[in-house]
């Protein structure tokens, strides 16, 4: 957990209704490239923690007899379940309101347990020796992120961290999305300092997963890039979108100014594309498998203190 910081319920209030549309799409073949190397036949249990809307767990339930989703944000388990009804996965899902660190919770075992860029705000330690006590031997941990900036070198050529994170859409028909005005912005309204449910982040979210999972005993990683780079139209609409779909610009942060941000955002945006159209790149997806030993003791979650 980030020193300093508690989480809270209100950390991602209100994002839900812009997380599909907001957010950058994972890779293209991000599913298939899972499917071959976790050797997916239908018949296991998938575990997405911090599912969110289902973005990821949804992608690969069609691999799985079961998958259940968990999330501590009510908006985003309704925006789950909508989305499992609407791609017919509604009886291969199973949705449960809750922290990663209140797990096990009752949910059996499972072959596979993933984090899509989800992982950065739970109590690390602790999670990782329960999702580990919850896989069955030789059960594999797969955590799911886009390639960040300072991976490129060793990414496909035009790989990006993030859609607006886009500096150059070389060859593409629209500008990019003016990122370094949106966080003046957001600063001008909110403060310099990065808020993050009731409280602040000056210093961002923690890394170092590696230490974390070899810790809690798990073997690996193993490391795979699925190839981003393709084409991507963004509108106002989609760029707002992506703006409330952050937990440091959450709709609720803006209490009674929300609608003056958001048409001062508008404003921005159109003075930056008269068309209304944005051009980016689909970030490249990069994918760490950890695996649990086929054989041995589990290890024992850590107990709150």
């Amino acid at each position: 957990m980030v020193a300093g910081w508690e989480w809270d319920e209100t950390l991602f209030q209100g994002t839900a209704p812009y997380y599909r549309r907001g957010r950058p799409p994972y890779a293209p073949g991000l599913a298939d490239v899972l499917a071959d190397v976790l050797e997916l036949d239908g018949r296991g249990r998938l575990i997405d923690v911090g599912c969110g809307p289902g973005t990821l767990a949804l992608s690969l339930a069609h691999a799985f007899r079961e998958t259940v989703g968990v999330d501590p944000d009510a908006g985003m388990i309704a925006e789950a379940e909508r989305g499992a009804a609407g791609t017919g996965a509604a009886g291969r899902t199973r949705w449960v309101r809750a922290r990663a660190e209140e797990l096990p919770l009752g949910l059996g075992t499972f072959t596979v347990a993933t984090f899509g860029q989800s992982f950065h705000w739970m109590d690390q330690d602790r999670v990782a020796a329960t999702i580990r006590d919850l896989l069955l031997p030789g059960g594999a941990l797969a955590h799911v992120a886009d390639l960040k900036p300072a991976d490129r070198s060793t990414g496909p050529v035009g790989s990006v961290g993030s859609v607006n994170s886009v500096s150059s859409v070389d060859g593409l028909p629209y500008p990019a999305v003016p990122d370094a005005a949106i966080g003046a912005l957001v600063r001008e309204y909110l403060g310099p300092v990065r808020r993050a449910g009731r409280g602040v982040l000056p210093h961002g979210t923690p890394g170092g997963e590696a230490a974390v999972f070899a810790r809690a005993g798990f073997s690996g990683p193993e490391r795979h890039v699925v190839p981003g780079g393709q084409p991507l139209e963004r509108t106002v609409d989609d760029a707002v979108a992506g703006v409330f779909a952050m937990s440091f610009s959450a709709p609720h942060l803006f209490g009674a100014r929300r609608d003056a941000f958001e048409a001062d955002l508008r404003r921005l945006l159109w003075r930056a594309s008269s068309s209304g159209r944005f051009s980016g790149r689909v970030p490249s997806t990069e994918v760490r498998v950890w695996r649990k030993s086929p054989a041995g003791p589990a290890s024992q979650p850590s107990q709150p203190s």
